[in-house]
């Protein structure tokens, strides 16, 4: 099962380093890390996409949770959550495939940030289904490059990640 893990952590160097180190040391695999500054500047908020059962990502929580800088970890998944991705990508756009492009874009409500006589560089924000369903949309011949960002989570309502 996907599970979106949050951890508010000491923003000091080596901190993302020893969260990541104890994924890797349990063989556990990260699908997607996000990491920013909060609003508090001595605390960063990670956000990390990993697959596993309950008990695997229990565990994972009970080890994150015995880190020094770790100060609180919560699994997203757990309840009702608000989830989104950016991704650029960059496609070709000559001739037919220009309007076909645009076409494609404005249903997935993604913007041409970048044209070029030969290509356009669109921005789609969504969760990760709307942004591979676009993927598959278009002709993979006219992808040029693909760039994501990985993604970020937030509780609902009432529930908020804080000290």
């Amino acid at each position: 099962m996907r599970h979106i893990i949050s951890i508010l952590i000491e923003n000091e160097a080596g901190a993302l380093s020893r969260v990541s180190g104890l994924f890797s040391a349990r063989g556990y695999n990260i699908e997607s890390l996000t990491v920013a500054p909060t609003e508090d500047a001595s605390l960063s908020r990670i956000t990390i996409v990993s697959i596993g059962s309950d008990d695997i990502i229990e565990q994972i929580t009970k080890q994150l949770n015995k880190l020094i800088d770790v100060v609180k970890v919560v699994d997203l998944s757990e309840s009702a959550h608000i989830e989104r991705e950016l991704m650029l990508i960059k496609v070709r756009a000559t001739g037919q495939d220009r309007e076909e492009m645009k076409r494609i874009s404005d249903i997935f409500r993604g913007r041409i940030i970048d044209v070029t006589e030969s290509t356009y560089v669109i921005e789609l924000t969504g969760n990760t289904v709307k942004l591979d369903s676009f993927i598959k949309a278009i002709d993979t011949a006219l992808i040029l490059e693909t760039v994501r960002t990985g993604v970020c989570g937030i509780g609902r309502g009432d529930r908020v990640l804080k000290v």
